[in-house]
C-alpha cells in the first residue's frame, strides 16, 4: 500500500524539485521525526510516538536475518551507505524503517561545503543518481560533538575520508589529514560500532592515489598504529581491473582490516545501463544505482573467492529489491548497503527487502541469512 502511495503520489511531487533540495529537506524531516536534539550537549530527545508508529509499519524484525559479524550484532543485513547522511541526522530514525545499520558520512578532518553545483541529479531511466558532493560535511569535530551523547539501537559506522582540498598533494599529507579524524572520533567517546575508510570517492580535488598498493599500505599501517579496537571496512572503487583489486585486497587483508565494501560510484559514462541522453545533462559527477550493480557483483565474487576467509564483504550498488540484495549475498556479501533504491522505490523498500529475503531463504532451505553467504561463488 505505501509503495503504491509513494510511487503514484509522493515521488512525482518530489521529483518536480531539485534533487539536492529534496535530499536536504528529507534529512531535516528524518531528524525531526526521529527526535534528535540539535544541541548534542543536552542529549537526545526521542520522539517516542513517531518512532513507535514507524516501527509498527516498517520495523518488523526477523530472526532469520540476525547475524553477528566482526563482533557486531546486525538485526538486518540491509544498511544505509555512506554519502546520504553526512550530517548524522538519521541515526535515530533508520532502525524504525528496518535498517540494520548505517554509515554516517563520509566525514573528513576539515569541514567542506561541497563541490560547485550541480551536486546531485536524477537519471530515472537509468535508475541512477548523479553524485558530485565531494565529501560535503561539517567536519569530524562537529559530527563528533553532535553524536557523543547519543546511543544507537542499530550498528552505526563512521565513514572517514581525506578532506577535499587542493592543498593535499602528497600521500603523506593525505595520511596526516585522515589520521586526526579517526583520533577525534576515538577520543570523543562515540558509541559507533565500526568505521569505514573511504578511499574511492571519484569527485575529489585531491589527486593522491590510495589504489597504489604501496600507498595503501602506508595509509593502513598508519591507521593500525592508532590501536583502534572497532572494525574498519575499506570502501572500494568499482572501476578497477580484477588484478588491481586483488593486489589491494591482499594489502587490506595483511593489515588486518575487518573487510571491504564493493563499491563506489560508476565512473564509466558509457556504461551499458546508463542512458546517454540522461548522462548528457550532467557534465560533472559520477553515477550510483543500477550502473554500478554488475561490476559490484563481479568484485564481490572475486573478493569472496580469494579472501572470503579473511575479509567480511559488504555489497553496495544497485540494490532495488530483495532479489538484488540476495544476489549480492549469495555471491559473498554478508551485508548490503543502498541509497538510490530508496529514493526511487520509497522508504518502505528496506522493510520489503527484509520481508522478502526471509521468503527467499525459506525457498532455498536456509534457516539464517549467514547460510546463504557465498553459496553461488562456491559452486
Amino acid at each position: 500500500m505505501f509503495r503504491f502511495f509513494y510511487k503514484i503520489f509522493i515521488k512525482p511531487v518530489l521529483f518536480l524539485f531539485d534533487a539536492e533540495f529534496v535530499h536536504e529537506n528529507m534529512l531535516g524531516f528524518g531528524e525531526l521525526v526521529g527526535g534528535l536534539n540539535p544541541d548534542a550537549r543536552s542529549g537526545p530527545r526521542q520522539n517516542r510516538r513517531g518512532i513507535w508508529f514507524l516501527k509498527k509499519i516498517f520495523g518488523r524484525k526477523y530472526s532469520e536475518l540476525k547475524q553477528n559479524i566482526s563482533g557486531i550484532d546486525f538485526e538486518s543485513p540491509v544498511g544505509l551507505a555512506a554519502g546520504f547522511d553526512y550530517e548524522a541526522k538519521l541515526t535515530q530514525i533508520l532502525p524504525s524503517l528496518g535498517f540494520g545499520f548505517q554509515a554516517v558520512g563520509t566525514i573528513t578532518n576539515q569541514a567542506y561545503p561541497g563541490n560547485p553545483k550541480p551536486r546531485l541529479g536524477r537519471l530515472p531511466k537509468s535508475k541512477s543518481l548523479m553524485v558530485n558532493k565531494g565529501f560535503k560535511n561539517k567536519g569530524a569535530k562537529f559530527i563528533s560533538e553532535k553524536l557523543k551523547n547519543f546511543t544507537f539501537s542499530n550498528a552505526i559506522g563512521i565513514s572517514i575520508g581525506v578532506t577535499n582540498t587542493e592543498k593535499i598533494t602528497t600521500i603523506e599529507s593525505g595520511i596526516e589529514d585522515i589520521i586526526p579524524a579517526f583520533k577525534i572520533f576515538e577520543s570523543g567517546g562515540i558509541k559507533n560500532s565500526y568505521y569505514e575508510l573511504n578511499i574511492s570517492c571519484p569527485n575529489l580535488k585531491v589527486k593522491i592515489d590510495f589504489y597504489n598498493p604501496e600507498n595503501l599500505n602506508k595509509l593502513l599501517q598508519s591507521v593500525n598504529q592508532l590501536g583502534i579496537k572497532k572494525p574498519i571496512f575499506i570502501k572500494m572503487p568499482i572501476n578497477i581491473a580484477d588484478d588491481e583489486a586483488l593486489v589491494m585486497l591482499k594489502v587490506i587483508a595483511e593489515n588486518k582490516m575487518a573487510g571491504v565494501i564493493f563499491g563506489n560510484l560508476q565512473k564509466d559514462r558509457n556504461n551499458e545501463v546508463l542512458k546517454h541522453e540522461e548522462v548528457a545533462r550532467f557534465p560533472v559527477g559520477y553515477f550510483s544505482g543500477k550502473p554500478t550493480e554488475k561490476r559490484s557483483n563481479e568484485l564481490i565474487k572475486l573478493a569472496y573467492q580469494n579472501f572470503g576467509k579473511q575479509l567480511v564483504i559488504i555489497g553496495c550498488g544497485g540494490v532495488f529489491s530483495a532479489e538484488d540484495a540476495y544476489k549480492k549475498i549469495k555471491l559473498g556479501a554478508s551485508l548490503v548497503q543502498l541509497i538510490t533504491g530508496v529514493i526511487y522505490e520509497g522508504p518502505q523498500l528496506v522493510s520489503e527487502i527484509n520481508r522478502d529475503l526471509v521468503k527467499l531463504l525459506k525457498k532455498d532451505g536456509y534457516n539464517n541469512i549467514s547460510e546463504a553467504v557465498g553459496t553461488e561463488s562456491r559452486k
